[in-house]
């Protein structure tokens, strides 16, 4: 078995016993990356020559018998819309396209204390705005399980280079299920946890009542590690949460049995393809089999959720994005006479059509005349939502769902249509919308080898149930030992 074919927890168990060096590990990623890269393209920057000096270092520092973190020397790569100083950060835009960040994501201060090794940045739909990772400036990011079809998004570059053994894992951003819509179409784990529990300091930001940084990983184990590492109240982020620090590897235990699971009808109706619910209802079934209590519930006020999240999302989007305008930030256009032309013509040219799309959304329900009707209107769904959802879990100890009503699309099957795109996000934006942790992990296929995911979701700060329930149903079914990409197409 090659060295990145190996989970994080299994490459830290040969680095240990000295069986490997972290010079290895890293050169046979880049080795993997040039092979596979040039199909996939889930790469927008590579950091080669940086992370080479760094692995022997650490290499250096470990044979000297140095103290170092657990992780020190496993490389990672990074969702390119969070900062790591001296790096591009591009959020998949023409208009950041050149900016190099001057500071640390918190998330990067963390694993720096680690040690731990960037591969580089990963393609994203531009300022992670859809569902397929075909809104990038650069360029699309291919389905590693077919290069014919989408990675999903906005997180698409960061779930395809774990699924093709291209980083061992990564960082994603989730704001309306960007993390775990992608790791449910490659076939991989992707964790969005609860608001608050992840620093947002350094993540440019989207929506900031939404946003939520998260590992993408091999296996529900490194989740956890990685969970582990990037967790904690962060006084730079006046939104982070002060919750005493957990260690989530103590949840990996093989064992469901009274564990009461809630399952949403409304999930499994009207729009979920017939082939993803015979694997929602295999999933229900193992987890019976396995001793946990498995109920049908409802959850309708949910499907209010997606349009009660494209007002919020886009009004807070118009918001945040006003400062990209030529003078304070970003690309400026060459073609002006005037201050009103720099700022027309700088943000016409650097942001792409979804982008301008969202802005003008966000801007028309903000003004005014339209805020009450829209916008808090919208905010009061998400009282109700949320409400609902916490009546749920005074029954449940956890919620399933589908991560994507459909198994992946064409690229281009679904860019002509905004609104069927959106649609592609509807079972994993109400857990956003009611600020919870929620996790994709690979189940089956369907009948063209494609990736199927199911959702676990629970109440705020519960990963350690989703963790839980996660491991057992994994260590039961053994997803990745049976399926691999295929890179066809």
């Amino acid at each position: 078995m090659e060295l990145y074919e190996l989970t994080v927890h299994e490459l830290v168990d040969k680095l240990e016993k000295n069986e490997i060096t972290s010079e290895e590990i890293v050169k046979s990623y880049f080795e993997r990356i040039r092979e596979k890269d040039g199909a996939v393209k889930a790469y927008i920057t590579t950091l080669e020559e940086q992370a080479m000096q760094q692995a022997k270092e650490v290499d250096a520092k470990r044979k000297a018998g140095e103290k170092l973190g657990k992780f020190a020397g496993i490389p990672i790569a990074i969702k390119d819309n969070m900062c790591i100083t001296g790096t591009k950060t591009t959020c998949g835009s023409k208009m950041l396209e050149n900016f190099v960040a001057p500071y640390d994501a918190t998330v990067i201060e963390k694993l720096n204390q680690e040690n731990m090794i960037y591969l580089g940045k990963l393609n994203m739909d531009e300022f992670a705005m859809g569902s397929s990772t075909e809104t990038s400036s650069f360029f699309e990011t291919h389905n590693p399980w077919d290069l014919s079809r989408v990675p999903g998004g906005s997180s698409g570059g960061s779930a395809a280079a774990v699924s093709a053994n291209m980083a061992p894992w990564t960082l994603g951003s989730d704001t309306g299920g960007s993390i775990r819509q992608p790791a449910g179409l490659c076939g991989v784990v992707g964790l969005k946890p609860t608001y608050g529990l992840v620093s947002r300091f350094g993540l440019i930001a989207y929506a900031s009542s939404l946003d939520q940084i998260g590992p993408i990983t091999k296996d529900v184990t490194d989740s956890a590690h990685l969970l582990n590492l990037i967790a904690g109240h962060d006084e730079k982020d006046t939104t982070s949460s002060n919750m005493p620090k957990k260690d989530y590897t103590t949840s990996l235990v093989n064992d469901v049995k009274g564990m009461k699971i809630g399952v949403p009808r409304e999930y499994l109706g009207e729009g979920t393809s017939a082939e993803v619910k015979e694997e929602m209802f295999e999933v229900i079934k193992k987890y019976q089999e396995l001793g946990a209590t498995v109920e049908e519930c409802s959850l309708d006020v949910g499907k209010y959720a997606s349009a009660a999240y494209y007002m919020i999302a886009c009004a807070e989007a118009s918001s945040n994005l006003g400062r990209f305008d030529g003078i304070r930030y970003g690309y400026r256009s060459g073609k002006f006479s005037n201050l009103k032309d720099i700022y027309k013509n700088s943000r016409s040219e650097g942001f792409g059509a979804e982008v301008k799309r969202r802005i003008i959304l966000g801007t028309y329900v903000l003004s005014s005349g339209y805020y009450d009707a829209y916008y808090k209107k919208a905010q009061k769904v998400r009282t109700l939502i949320k409400n609902a959802y916490g009546e749920l879990f005074e029954q449940y100890d956890l919620l399933l769902t589908p991560v994507s009503p459909t198994t992946v699309f064409k690229l281009g099957e679904k860019m002509a249509s905004p609104l069927e795109m959106y649609m592609a996000d509807i079972c994993t934006v109400p857990v956003n919308i009611g600020g919870l942790p929620g996790m994709s992990v690979p189940c089956g296929v369907d009948s063209k080898g494609l990736p199927i995911g199911f959702q676990l979701i629970a109440k705020p700060f519960a990963e350690e149930t989703i963790f839980r329930a996660a491991y057992t149903y994994e260590q039961n079914t053994n997803f990745r030992e049976k399926n691999q990409p295929t890179f066809k197409g």
